[in-house]
């Protein structure tokens, strides 16, 4: 997914990483240098749409204005949620 708005010094990454822990989705979440917020998120589909949601809001110092979001097959690929710089 990529998260647009004011997103980035409002430490999204840290909360998203919370939230996925709370949700056990597993992936990981980087800051964009256009400004956005890009995540890759594997799990049960009814947790992968409840951080979906989750980032559709953000922490309380963000401002979320749209969160594009690709579904693609489930790959196994990740074992627990990264924060990637």
């Amino acid at each position: 997914m990529i998260v647009t708005g004011r997103v980035q010094g409002v430490f999204f990454r840290v909360e998203t990483q919370r939230a996925a822990s709370q949700f056990g989705v597993h992936g990981w979440v980087r800051n964009k240098r256009d400004g956005t917020v890009e995540a890759i998120v594997e799990g049960p589909e009814l947790d992968v749409i409840a951080l979906i949601n989750w980032c559709r809001k953000g922490p309380p110092r963000a401002h979320v204005e749209r969160v594009d979001v690709t579904w693609g097959d489930y790959q196994g690929e990740f074992d627990h949620f990264d924060i990637r710089y």
